[in-house]
């Protein structure tokens, strides 16, 4: 008599099913229970803009944080493709850089990160018929902090250095394009913006000395339509 072929209980099956699981092969329910635990997502008060607050795992050593994590995004409702990544050092305390865009096609969401050293981030809404157009939101990033700010197409990006030697690090979601970079000079002063320092002591290249005035710019974005154009 040929034996019969032995039949693996229930119990090893799903054994092995939550082995997968805990190999990465969540389900999305299961990614939304950590993504509520990795990952804080908090608006600002232009609601586009957010802050993103990955949890950092702490011990005698230093910590672990999971900086990019396309799945957790996707799950917070932030479905972004980003294609490039960005290293930007600046020497000294008060170096402005902004306030920067490109135009469609090649508009860029931007996510934002300090290594080392503290920013003060801007964004400001070039959304023609948006109800906060011209308007803008602000937030310390720094390597101290952790926080990342999630800067979406429609907005121009402006930092200003609050420490010397301070890198900051960002991901895009489109290719540089020459041809379709554009900015707003970043003491407008129809747009008030607080960047903490003296005008007298802002470090800017050239470039950015010469940009226009917001009412001198082409509009490029409409809302809420910014992302399709």
């Amino acid at each position: 008599m040929v034996p019969s072929p032995l039949k693996e209980p229930e119990n090893l099956i799903q054994i092995r099913g939550k082995t997968c699981l805990e190999a990465g092969l969540a389900t999305k329910r299961d990614r939304e229970t950590r993504n509520g635990f990795m990952l804080e997502v908090i608006e600002l008060d232009i609601p586009e803009v957010k802050i993103l607050r990955p949890k950092r795992h702490g011990d005698s050593r230093g910590f672990f944080s999971e900086t990019y994590n396309k799945a957790l995004l996707s799950d917070a409702g932030i479905d972004i493709d980003f294609v490039q990544d960005n290293h930007a050092y600046s020497a000294e305390k008060g170096t402005v850089r902004g306030l920067h865009y490109q135009t469609p096609p090649f508009a860029q969401d931007k996510l934002v990160r300090v290594v080392r050293g503290a920013i003060l981030d801007i964004a400001v809404d070039l959304r023609q018929g948006s109800p906060t157009y011209g308007k803008h939101v602000s937030s310390v990033i720094s390597a101290e902090n952790g926080d990342q700010i999630l800067v979406p197409i429609g907005f121009a990006h402006g930092l200003v250095t609050l420490e010397a030697h301070t890198e900051v690090l960002y991901k895009v979601s489109h290719y540089y394009a020459p041809e379709h970079d554009r900015g707003i000079v970043w003491n407008d002063p129809d747009l008030d913006i607080d960047w903490r320092i003296p005008e007298a002591d802002a470090v800017l290249s050239q470039k950015d000395q010469k940009l226009p005035r917001l009412a001198d710019a082409a509009s490029c974005f409409t809302y809420p339509e910014a992302r399709e154009r």
